[in-house]
């Protein structure tokens, strides 16, 4: 006699799982980015409450100041930034967040582009502090050479031909997503405070 089998929910799509191995494949296939140790990056996503398509799609949070430095002088106080730690005791020296649904929004070159923007940032001594350039846009310079070489970049990789697998979630809108998988899931890390240094 047959028996009626109920049909299994979705475990859900872990979404910073999947974004960390695209990531470990860019640096790991990008000379450019081979100074990048991503076990001392957090990934993570936020929630966007609007449905807008204009805002920010990432970011990338340095847990260091200018030099790499732990603390500065603002203001005539110091100051140092709050540590974060991943389970296994290592010190995380920035955090790559997402924001979703908006992220999803893009098309599929626009997400590749956009990761390599926020891992461009990262400082090529990898010590904390951002990429800088000069003068007063520092972190993205003026000529705009930095979206440049995030495109220059994203295409190279993708030229590659990393496994199809590896970003295939990216060629979908987040409704798609959530569809095929029930809901979409990941680690979320909260922005570090500033804390004065007595």
């Amino acid at each position: 006699m047959a028996t009626a089998r109920r049909r299994e929910r979705p475990q859900g799509f872990d979404f910073t799982l999947h974004m960390r191995r695209v990531c470990e494949d860019m640096t790991d296939r990008l000379l450019e980015l081979r100074h990048i140790d991503l076990s001392r990056v957090a990934v993570s996503f936020s929630q966007t409450r609007s449905k807008t398509l204009y805002g920010v799609y990432a970011c990338l949070t340095p847990m260091r100041f200018a030099g790499g430095k732990t603390h500065t002088v603002r203001h005539g106080r110091r100051w140092t930034i709050q540590r974060l730690y991943n389970p296994s005791g290592r010190e995380m020296l920035y955090i790559l967040n997402f924001y979703l649904p908006r992220f999803f929004q893009l098309s599929f070159q626009e997400k590749l582009a956009t990761i390599v923007h926020e891992l461009w940032h990262i400082s090529p001594e990898f010590n904390g502090d951002l990429r800088r350039y000069e003068g007063r846009c520092y972190a993205h310079s003026r000529s705009g050479n930095h979206d440049q070489q995030a495109e220059r970049l994203a295409r190279l990789w993708l030229a590659q031909q990393p496994p199809a697998s590896l970003y295939a979630f990216l060629r979908f809108n987040f409704g798609d997503l959530r569809n095929r998988y029930g809901c979409v899931v990941g680690s979320r890390v909260r922005t570090p405070k500033l804390l004065p240094v007595d």
